[in-house]
């Protein structure tokens, strides 16, 4: 049996041919700008919308907007090597209001050792499983969801 794939992937298939495929390509824009412009930049300008190859991005002040118009270039290309291919083809810089980019979610508790009897009953559920791969994957969700959740 093949790997899972990713959804991103299964998605790209499928829209494939279609012209909802240019916008799930267009909407990569928004997930590689902080990666493109860098952390600063990413601070005080957003991109807004895009059409027809044209990336409209708000900007939070006259000086950034000044200092943005320099380096349209460089981040049209930045955009479009980490999007893999050309998408974005200009940049339109407007004043506008910026939103503080989301703080990163947090980190997930650590993991605690598993008892004796929660080891006994990942290996009784797992024994039911005949592919080892599966049967190996199982163990492992099962172990890291006890380890999650406090002990009975």
């Amino acid at each position: 049996m093949p790997r899972p794939r990713a959804v991103a992937d299964l998605l790209a298939d499928a829209l494939r041919g279609k012209p909802a495929e240019k916008r799930l390509k267009e909407g990569r824009i928004w997930l590689h700008w902080e990666g493109a412009v860098g952390p600063q930049i990413a601070g005080h300008a957003r991109p807004v919308s895009f059409r027809d190859g044209v990336l409209t991005v708000a900007v939070a002040s006259a000086p950034w907007m000044q200092e943005l118009n320099f380096l349209k270039r460089t981040l049209v290309e930045r955009l479009n090597i980490l999007i893999g291919e050309p998408v974005v083809r200009e940049i339109f810089l407007k004043t506008g209001k910026i939103d503080k980019p989301q703080p990163p979610a947090p980190s997930p508790p650590p993991l605690r050792e598993l008892t004796v009897q929660e080891l006994d009953r990942v290996a009784t559920e797992a024994a039911a499983i005949d592919d080892p791969d599966l049967r190996a994957a199982f163990s492992r969700l099962m172990s890291r969801h006890l380890a999650l959740t406090p002990p009975k």
